[in-house]
């Protein structure tokens, strides 16, 4: 399977490409923002897009076109606006829904957050973030495609444990390596009976990754 990367840049979408490099089954292509970005993945013998998820459907549109499946794992980042967050996790993830069906791409894995589907239980300081989740993962659900929604907990950068806890409600708080984070979308993939579902994911668990 050919699996374009999009936020592969990102801390998660890193750790994923690698995977998926060594995984006999898969074939990533990381989306880049800058074609500076590019000599990290070419070193590692991973395959590059540019694109930006400010720009049209119609381009991203043809950047999806022949891929298998599509991970979205893109986020503004902690340090910009409100607005921002607003048109690259709400807007710019449903531009890759749009442009994934427009392409022919039916597989589609989201990375959420822990409680976005909860708004009772939305960090107060960063609502907006948690709005813009929601709302992503509301449209995929609509969208027709064979999506999976991955709400991970708060991300650490530690080493992957390997076991993990993963279903449908989990404890309102608690972490997860990314590198974990990752290590699922991958088991994600493989596996069809993870289509139509959204989990929730943190660390500890007594289920190997593996196993999933």
């Amino acid at each position: 399977m050919k699996i374009l990367v999009i936020g592969a840049n990102g801390k998660i979408g890193t750790h994923l490409c690698k995977k998926l490099r060594d995984h006999e089954a898969f074939i990533p292509v990381a989306m880049i923002r800058k074609e500076e970005q590019k000599e990290k993945f070419s070193g590692d013998g991973i395959e590059t897009v540019t694109g930006d998820l400010e720009d049209s459907v119609k381009n991203l549109s043809g950047l999806c076109t022949g891929f298998d499946a599509i991970v979205f794992t893109a986020g503004s980042g902690g340090k910009t606006g409100a607005d921002k967050t607003l048109l690259i996790d709400l807007d710019g993830a449903v531009k890759s829904m749009e442009a994934a069906k427009t392409a022919g791409v039916q597989r589609y894995v989201m990375v959420s957050a822990l409680q976005a589907h909860n708004r009772e239980n939305w960090n107060t300081s960063i609502k907006h973030y948690y709005a813009a989740k929601h709302y992503a993962d509301k449209e995929l659900m609509r969208s027709g495609l064979d999506y999976t929604i991955l709400r991970p907990g708060r991300l650490t950068d530690e080493p992957g444990t390997g076991k993990v806890s993963l279903s449908k409600n989990l404890p309102e708080r608690g972490s997860i390596p990314r590198e974990d984070v990752a290590s699922v979308i991958v088991e994600v993939l493989s596996n069809k009976n993870t289509i139509g579902k959204d989990l929730d994911l943190l660390s500890g668990g007594g289920l190997k990754i593996s196993d999933l």
